[in-house]
């Protein structure tokens, strides 16, 4: 039985692709194109998936696309209707585009597939899912639960914007569910737009600006736009918003309440920012406190599984593990849509065909998230000389490995470039830059000089899994880096920052890792295993050289840019930062005299 998942048209398109059950495949269109978060049609992707597999387009079974797109219609014609006459820019913008293309997405799909490889059985299996249902679906199959309790939370599918599943063996059983325009998500996205962030972008900006501020503005937010009760279930008071039928997320009213109007993009951070950053994030984890809290005592089951973007809050992921809510957390490690796609190839698997479902309780069915493109020694060879890029091969690994480690020692930055691509937002020691976490201008030199990012982003830490007790407040995995836990107290160094405000506390040094350590003394967390591979044993080698086994991991891109994919990608994002080194396999690079075309 092959399978592949197929979400796109609205941001971060994707395809997954699964054999009896076994995920083989999944990558993000983005990844191929170079446009962060593509919503095209994921023609590369499909292709990538057809080759990992060695299947052709007539080999597939079935064709699922993660959501129903006539029910989404559905949504805003009746979301139009009700705010007549206003909306009307809005309306003249989306109706034409869904009239010719998206509401006849059945026949879309269809062309785009034929272009792949013209074949007359694909109309019979084509699939459409709820989108909701994908991402409960992409949380709880992949994760080693027989039983769970699965809560998506994310802006809107079709009409749904919070559910909750009951996940048994191979089903999905949907208990409850908030509706649009009542959304953590939209919430959670118009700060975002009126912190002056991009929307589907830049929410975890907001995140990770909101420990430089005080939660001051909790009070009017909770008493003027979000009615939230004792479960945790919520109402937007639509008074202040303009996402239903507008251009914008945010109104007039919604500025006079903030007394300030939108931040453009390039003006500066104020403390008032800071504040407003704060605020939204304490009432988000308030918000989803409560929601997990009541799903517990009402449910008694053990495990908890989350996925949709709001699962990618990884500060009120750490406050679910932290309170102890849960015995067991597991989080999709492509919780926004991009994960949709592997979420509907596996409700067509176990609940339309009705396969019995492969479980291994003690390791979820991700590897690791290791699921796109890998390029073998040998093509990357060919590149270097292709290019005439000079460079020194180790035949060794672990030679390649004792270098780099005393390099990164020394206050090298390395791009590191291994085995196959991560799934989902996040590099995970395969796309990744890589550096000293115990140098106190490190986090600063990264974000300006290599990342040409806001200086106050911060950095995750890679710890080694035996080792991470010892170093942060946290006991077992985390293996996606979507949980925040507290540096320990003993590698903490006490400072009195209250003379300090807004962006001035990030040049303090707050621990013996000043560069994974945020503002609060926290850090987003990623536990390594032999799993890993060839980044675990640097890790290690790392902890011989310098007694300390932690390592700053950060995604291998510049801002605006995607993750890069390549031998290509690679060498471009080299030559165009402050990176010191570049190891591609076991190649080390570290001239950039060579531009690329």
């Amino acid at each position: 039985m092959k399978i592949i998942g197929i979400s796109c048209f609205y941001h971060d398109s994707a395809a997954a692709i699964i054999v009896n059950g076994e995920i083989i495949s999944a990558v993000q269109e983005e990844r191929f194109t170079r446009i962060k978060h593509d919503a095209s049609f994921p023609v590369n992707s499909i292709k990538f998936c057809l080759e990992s597999a060695k299947l052709k387009i007539s080999d597939i079974d079935a064709f699922v696309f993660y959501e129903k797109p006539f029910i989404k219609f559905e949504r805003l014609l009746e979301t139009y209707l009700q705010k007549v006459p206003f909306g009307f820019e809005s309306f003249k913008l989306s109706i034409p585009l869904w009239i010719k293309e998206k509401l006849f997405q059945r026949q879309l799909i269809l062309n785009n597939l034929n272009l792949i490889e013209k074949n007359s059985s694909i109309k019979n299996k084509i699939f459409f899912t709820d989108h909701h249902h994908s991402h409960a679906s992409s949380a709880f199959y992949p994760s080693p639960f027989n039983e769970a309790i699965v809560l998506t939370m994310d802006g809107v599918g079709e009409w749904t914007t919070t559910s909750v599943y009951l996940g048994k063996k191979n089903s999905l059983e949907l208990k409850k569910e908030i509706k649009f325009p009542h959304s953590l998500g939209l919430l959670y996205s118009a700060f975002t737009y009126f912190l002056g962030f991009k929307v589907n972008d830049g929410e975890y900006k907001v995140m990770g600006l909101a420990p430089y501020g005080e939660p001051k503005y909790t009070n009017i937010i909770k008493k003027n736009l979000i009615d939230i009760k004792e479960d945790g279930s919520f109402k937007l008071n639509q008074k202040y918003f303009n996402y239903t039928t507008g251009l914008t997320m945010t109104n007039k009213k919604f500025n006079k309440l903030f007394k300030m109007n939108v931040r453009k993009v390039n003006d500066n951070l104020l403390q008032k920012h800071m504040d407003i950053a704060a605020s939204i994030q304490l009432v988000l984890e308030d918000i989803i406190f409560l929601i997990t809290k009541n799903l517990s005592k009402s449910y008694g089951v053990n495990n908890l599984c989350l996925a949709g973007g709001v699962a990618l809050n990884c500060v009120a992921n750490g406050k679910i593990l932290k309170n102890k809510i849960f015995k067991n957390i597991w989080i999709q490690p492509a919780a926004g849509d991009a994960g949709g796609a592997l979420g509907a190839a596996l409700i067509i698997f176990y609940e339309h065909f009705k396969k019995k479902r492969i479980l291994n309780l003690k390791k979820d069915s991700m590897k690791n998230s290791y699921l796109g493109p890998s390029y073998s020694n040998n093509e990357i060879k060919e590149f270097l000389k292709n290019n005439k890029i000079k460079y020194k091969f180790f035949s060794k690994k672990k030679d390649l490995v004792s270098i780099i480690s005393k390099k990164i020692s020394k206050g090298k930055v390395i791009g590191w470039f291994q085995g196959k691509m991560e799934f989902g937002p996040r590099a995970l020691g395969n796309r990744s830059i890589i550096a000293d976490p115990r140098s106190e201008k490190m986090q600063k030199n990264i974000n300006l000089k290599i990342k040409f990012r806001e200086s106050f982003r911060p950095f995750a830490p890679i710890v080694l899994k035996e080792q991470v007790s010892n170093w942060f407040d946290f006991k077992g995995d985390s293996p996606y880096m979507l949980l925040v836990s507290n540096v320990k107290s003993n590698k903490i160094i006490k400072i009195d920052d209250k003379k300090f405000k807004g962006l001035k506390k990030l040049y303090l040094k707050r621990s013996l890792i000043p560069a994974v350590t945020h503002v609060d003394y926290s850090a987003r967390i990623q536990t390594l295993t032999k799993e890993n591979g060839l980044i675990y044993d640097l890790l290690k080698e790392f902890n011989k050289v310098t007694n300390c086994p932690v390592l700053v991991n950060t995604s291998f891109n510049v801002k605006d840019e995607p993750i890069v994919c390549s031998p290509f990608d690679a060498y471009n994002c080299f030559i165009n930062t402050g990176l010191d080194i570049l190891v591609l396999g076991n190649y080390i690079i570290d001239n950039k005299k060579v531009k690329l075309n």
